[in-house]
C-alpha cells in the first residue's frame, strides 16, 4: 500500500459525496498514521515498536525524571519501520522514540509516584517525556529503582489516514463553501459524515484506539490540553494509548497521548514533546 495511491483513492471516495472541491479541502485534514495491535498471528512487528519492556537508549543518555523520581518506559516506536508511510512528517534518521510517563496508577507503581501525581497534574510536561535514539547506537537500558517495568508486547502497525476528532479545532479551518447553513458550520464533522454514509469503508481507514502519529481521539469530547492555551493546530500527534492491561491512567480510565510542536518535530527536537492525555 503506497500513501500517495491510498490518498488519491481516499480523495476519489470523498468526491463522490462531497464534490471535488470540498473533497480537496477535507482530505487536506488527513494525517498519515498507524493503528497499533499486538504482533503475531500473521501480523509482523514494526521493527522494535512495542509496549513496555526496557528503554532503547544511547549510552550516556540520562533516564528522565520528575522531581528526581524516575519516569517509567511505556512504549517504543521504531520510526525507521514507519517512515515510508509518513511522507516527510519525520526528519530522516529519527530512529527510535522512547515514550516515558509517571506511573502512579498501575499495580507496579511506587507509592512515591502517587504522591508526585498529587503535586503535578497529568498535563505537566515533567510527567511525560519522549527520547529519541539512533538504532545503531541504542542499547536496552535497565530502569532505575522505583521505575515501573511492563512486560514487552511487540506491535504491528497498520497504515492509514486519521481525521480530526469531533471536537478538534482543526475543523475550524475547513471551508465548507458558501451555501451551507449555520448548523453545518457549527457541526462540520456531522455535516461531512452525513454526506459520506460509507465512511467506515473508505480507503486508508484508521480505526484503532491505539495510534502512532495521525491525529488524537478524545472520548471525553475535548481536545488536546496544551500549556498556556496554545493552539492545538500547531502541534502534531505522536502516540495514543487507550490502555494496555498492565498500565492505564486517570483512575477509572483515560487515554494517554504525547504531542509535539510541529516545528520541533520537523527539527527532530523531541525534548519539546509533552503529555496531552484525555482523563475521565
Amino acid at each position: 500500500m503506497e500513501p500517495n495511491v491510498t490518498l488519491t483513492a481516499l480523495h476519489d471516495f470523498c468526491a463522490e459525496g462531497l464534490g471535488a472541491d470540498l473533497a480537496d479541502r477535507f482530505v487536506r485534514l488527513a494525517r498519515p498514521g498507524f493503528g497499533l495491535a499486538e504482533a503475531g498471528a500473521g501480523r509482523a512487528a514494526a521493527g522494535h515498536s512495542r509496549f513496555g519492556g526496557r528503554a532503547l537508549l544511547e549510552p550516556g543518555t540520562e533516564w528522565p525524571t520528575c522531581d528526581g523520581f524516575p519516569l517509567s518506559l511505556i512504549a517504543v516506536l521504531d520510526t525507521d519501520a514507519l517512515a515510508p508511510w509518513l511522507d516527510g512528517v519525520l526528519p530522516a534518521g529519527t530512529g527510535l522514540l522512547n515514550f516515558f510517563a509517571l506511573d502512579s496508577d498501575s499495580e507496579a507503581a511506587d507509592p512515591a509516584a502517587m504522591e508526585l501525581s498529587l503535586k503535578y497534574d497529568c498535563f505537566d510536561p515533567q510527567v511525560g517525556r519522549v527520547i529519541a535514539a539512533r538504532p545503531t547506537h541504542a542499547v536496552e537500558t535497565a530502569p532505575p529503582t522505583r521505575s515501573s517495568v511492563f512486560d514487552p508486547t511487540p506491535w504491528a502497525a497498520v497504515p492509514g489516514f486519521a481525521f480530526p476528532d469531533a471536537y478538534d479545532p482543526a475543523w475550524d479551518d475547513l471551508d465548507l463553501g458558501p451555501d451551507v447553513d449555520d448548523m453545518a458550520r457549527a457541526m462540520p464533522d456531522t455535516y461531512i459524515y452525513d454526506l459520506l454514509p460509507e465512511w467506515p469503508q473508505r480507503p486508508g481507514a484508521l480505526e484503532s484506539e491505539d495510534i502512532a502519529f495521525g491525529r488524537p481521539a478524545f472520548p471525553t469530547g475535548s481536545s488536546p490540553m496544551l500549556p498556556d492555551g496554545e493552539d492545538p493546530n500547531r502541534y502534531h500527534h505522536l502516540l495514543q494509548l487507550s490502555g494496555q492491561g498492565e498500565w492505564y491512567i486517570g483512575g477509572d480510565g483515560g487515554w494517554m497521548h504525547w504531542s509535539i510542536p510541529t516545528e520541533a518535530l520537523r527539527a527532530g527536537d523531541f525534548s519539546q514533546a509533552i503529555p496531552t492525555p484525555d482523563i475521565w
